[in-house]
């Protein structure tokens, strides 16, 4: 449409908007609060899905789904019998077979299509998987630079896929993971690739979190103290130690207290038959799943938020869980395990105790001096507030990943955009910079390099002589 503003870049999504990712919802509203106009993709239909407050209207409706398998591979063959797609794509539909992955070269054709049409150069993903391979091919097909959002689970368990975790990372304009611990492995596992790599936190809402905190004191909820744990039942989040934990406690004599963890999965019969086990169904819960507004006002009554993460025998694990960031921001002291991400958000003795993993009694131990030192709860849970909003908070998660994409020259210039902050203007500036300094330095050799030259035709003017 004539007049419409243009796109500053794309998002590719695996799925979006889904419930078990607000996170990317909170950073695209908020990307777009900050003045970009990101053109999103969802590569699955999520419209049949449930949604809540969390996704506005608008943002939804701006979403373009990418159509049904069949329908997409005869728009594809359609594109290509009338001779529009670029041959790099014509030559991989071609000798690509019927590998397992071929749906991201249909996708990755579909998308750089729109893309080129809306005028976007630059894409970017979240997690390590679906949505960053179509950017992959992107890339080769269109010439469309790409960066993504490394997570957890997409890092440490690689796919066995054509397209893995080491062709992403050289192929990527930028890499954004979550943690500081990614950051390190990332930068280790691929040398050649570290100054690519920049950390950004997941961010958070913490508005109902630090509105219901303000209600009352963490821990006034009535009866014995609440230790809260919430997280989908399976390996990686430790339930059983937290069961095994609160046996412990009670054989120690510790004061009356209730456990309660939230959430459902297939590891509900094994947690049950273990609390059965060890005669703690006075003690702990298992409460099932609850909205988000339930979560929050759980939060809201608990003393201590517990989550013994743990490695899973396969390698899988939690790098920065988002439930920590939530009772932080509750006003809650947190007990966690020194794993992958986990200590960049519990600093121990600090906002709250940490201890290794698979390790029940200390667990528990940790759990004891809390439950039983308000006064200590109290300050534990403060410092977790303030680090949340320094570090968590979705106006500067975003901001950081804006800075980044723009610093990098992979948001289109926009006058508009560059002059909502000086330090924007100045990244526009330098990238501009940067891009001027390498065409020179191609196109008109250095006056070191000239005297050389010129050296070089004197030496071989007095050989000839």
């Amino acid at each position: 449409m004539p007049g419409t503003p243009r796109h500053h870049f794309a998002y590719v999504f695996e799925r979006f908007p889904t419930f078990t990712q607000t996170f990317c919802v909170r950073e695209v509203t908020e990307m777009r609060r900050l003045g970009l106009r990101p053109l999103v993709f969802s590569i699955r239909d999520t419209r049949d899905e449930p949604l809540d407050e969390h996704f506005p209207a608008e943002l939804v409706e701006s979403v373009h789904f990418l159509p049904p398998r069949e329908e997409l591979t005869a728009l594809v063959k359609a594109w290509k019998a009338e001779g529009a797609l670029p041959q790099e794509a014509v030559l991989t539909l071609r000798h690509w077979g019927d590998v397992p992955d071929k749906g991201r070269v249909y996708e990755a054709i579909y998308v750089g299509m729109k893309m080129r049409e809306a005028g976007v150069a630059h894409a970017h993903s979240h997690f390590a998987g679906v949505g960053a391979r179509c950017c992959f091919w992107l890339k080769r097909f269109f010439g469309s630079s790409y960066s993504f959002t490394g997570h957890a689970n997409d890092l440490f368990e690689e796919a066995p896929f054509e397209v893995g975790l080491a062709d992403l990372m050289r192929e990527a304009a930028l890499v954004v993971t979550v943690s500081d611990y990614t950051a390190g492995w990332l930068k280790e596992r691929f040398p050649r690739q570290r100054g690519r790599v920049r950390r950004v936190y997941n961010g958070l809402d913490l508005a109902p979190f630090e509105a219901a905190a303000r209600e009352g004191a963490p821990g006034d909820g009535g009866g014995p103290p609440l230790v809260l744990s919430v997280g989908r039942l399976i390996e990686k989040k430790g339930f059983d130690d937290l069961v095994r934990a609160c046996a412990h406690l009670r054989s120690i004599g510790s004061p009356p207290f209730r456990c309660v963890i939230v959430g459902d999965g297939p590891l509900e019969g094994e947690l049950r038959e273990l609390i059965e086990k060890l005669g703690v169904g006075g003690e702990v819960e298992l409460a099932g799943a609850k909205t988000q507004p339930e979560i929050i006002e759980l939060l809201s009554r608990a003393a201590v938020f517990a989550l013994p993460c743990v490695t899973e025998k396969g390698g899988g694990k939690d790098n920065l869980p988002t439930v920590i960031m939530e009772a932080m921001a509750s006003r809650l002291p947190c007990v966690s395990t020194r794993l992958a991400g986990v200590p960049e958000m519990v600093v121990h003795g600090e906002t709250g105790l940490l201890t290794g993993e698979r390790e029940p009694e200390a667990f528990a131990e940790a759990l004891a001096d809390l439950l039983g030192d308000p006064a200590l709860r109290g300050r534990m849970g403060a410092a977790g507030q303030r680090r949340a909003r320094e570090l968590f908070a979705k106006e500067e998660t975003a901001r950081a990943l804006r800075d980044g994409l723009v610093a990098g020259g992979k948001v289109r210039f926009d006058v508009g955009l560059a002059m909502r902050s000086p330090g924007l203007a100045a990244r526009y500036l330098g990238q501009r910079l940067r891009r001027i300094g390498r065409r020179l330095r191609v196109r008109k050799p250095s006056r070191f390099a000239l005297a050389e030259q010129a050296a070089k035709r004197a030496r071989e003017a007095a050989d000839v002589g």
